[in-house]
């Protein structure tokens, strides 16, 4: 299965933005470092805009273009509809609840079949989680340290969209997300503009 795995605190200098999350990712960016520190076109600056969004949800460009292409059938405003179709996917929802402290993390805990969504194993990371689905650590899972570690941490769960059971280590999407309710730095309307010339 194809996945990107350049290093994370590079990739964030390069892009110029902190894309994994981690509180140290961006410590050694200086100046000229980004590639938004240098003169960039149009194309550049829509380009740039799409490789942060890729890389905050850590998916490749075919998968990405689908979801652009999906995103375009809709009545909505393209780039809100692409980024609550990334949200939405399971590998992302299971870092948002906590069990995992990074996108990659939760990936990996999705493909060697420690989660469920309501009551069933899927480990597929892309799969799209649908208002009601609840999330859940498989039970022989509950007892990994590193697990609960991260589900105990409060400050992964301040989503609005997500409602989060403590005791039963499990998370239920109630609501499709609001696009000012997705903590990314990114203006989705240059992604959308960047495809515009190739779909």
């Amino acid at each position: 299965m194809a996945k990107m795995m350049e290093p994370r605190f590079k990739q964030s200098r390069r892009l110029g933005l902190n894309v994994c999350g981690h509180p140290k990712a961006m410590n050694r960016a200086t100046k000229g470092t980004s590639r938004a520190d240098k003169k960039l076109t149009e194309y550049g600056i829509q380009l740039l805009e799409k490789q942060r969004l890729r890389a905050y949800y850590g998916v490749m460009e075919k998968q990405f273009a689908k979801y652009v292409r999906q995103a375009k059938k809709s009545q909505n405003q393209t780039g809100h509809v692409l980024v609550k179709i990334l949200e939405t996917r399971l590998d992302n929802l299971v870092y948002r609840l906590g069990f995992a402290s990074s996108i990659r993390q939760a990936r990996q805990m999705v493909v060697h079949g420690h989660i469920l969504v309501n009551g069933k194993k899927i480990d597929i990371p892309s799969y799209m989680v649908q208002i009601g689905d609840t999330i859940e650590l498989k039970e022989k899972s509950k007892d990994i340290e590193l697990f609960k570690e991260n589900f105990n941490n409060f400050f992964l769960n301040q989503y609005p969209y997500l409602e989060k059971n403590e005791n039963k280590m499990s998370g239920t999407l109630i609501k499709y997300p609001e696009r000012n309710e997705i903590p990314i730095e990114i203006d989705d309307q240059l992604v959308v503009e960047y495809y515009s010339r190739l779909i």
